[in-house]
């Protein structure tokens, strides 16, 4: 398989979690029922999200297309980077304003994220992956994937699955 596939199929589960998200606003008069999916969505994003999909990107893929084009080091991929720190920084946030129960600007701070996300899974999708397949053989393509596979084996593959499942009951609890 190619490992452009995994990550964009990596993607729209973590978008279906955006959409998770966007709806959630609903719930903010129920202040327990808020706290408990918004808990469980960053859990979402903080480790399948970034454990998972954004290991793949930092540890092997984007140091693996510097190695064949060392431009890309300040261009693109310095970008995609940033955009992660970004992210690990307005979780962080969101866990704050969520423990100081501020659940309004929890919110809007959650789909500012989401926004950011979006935007971020856009640019991978159409430019970062096309390069990344314009770089690499098949044989090349497939030993990073293999090491996408080992990547998740080593983090578990169970959790990985347990996060995407949650996303589920989420959504049925905003119904």
């Amino acid at each position: 398989m190619n490992p452009v596939t995994l990550l964009v199929q990596e993607h729209n589960i973590i978008k279906e979690a955006v959409n998770i998200a966007k709806k959630l606003r609903i719930k903010l008069g129920d202040t327990e029922h808020y706290e408990s999916i918004a808990r469980q969505l960053i859990d979402f994003f903080r480790n399948y999200a970034d454990t998972y999909h954004h290991q793949k990107e930092e540890l092997i893929l984007f140091p693996e297309m510097v190695k064949a084009n060392e431009m890309l080091e300040q261009g693109i991929v310095f970008e995609m980077f940033e955009n992660h720190s970004d992210f690990r920084d307005t979780i962080a946030n969101i866990i704050s304003l969520l423990d100081n129960k501020n659940y309004e600007k929890a919110q809007d701070k959650l789909e500012q994220y989401c926004e950011a996300l979006l935007d971020h899974i856009a640019v991978e999708d159409d430019e970062v992956f096309e390069i990344a397949n314009s770089l690499f053989d098949d044989n090349e393509l497939e030993k990073i994937y293999f090491r996408f596979i080992d990547s998740d084996s080593d983090l578990g593959q169970q959790r990985k699955e347990e996060l995407k499942n949650n996303l589920e009951a989420l959504s049925k609890n905003l119904e």
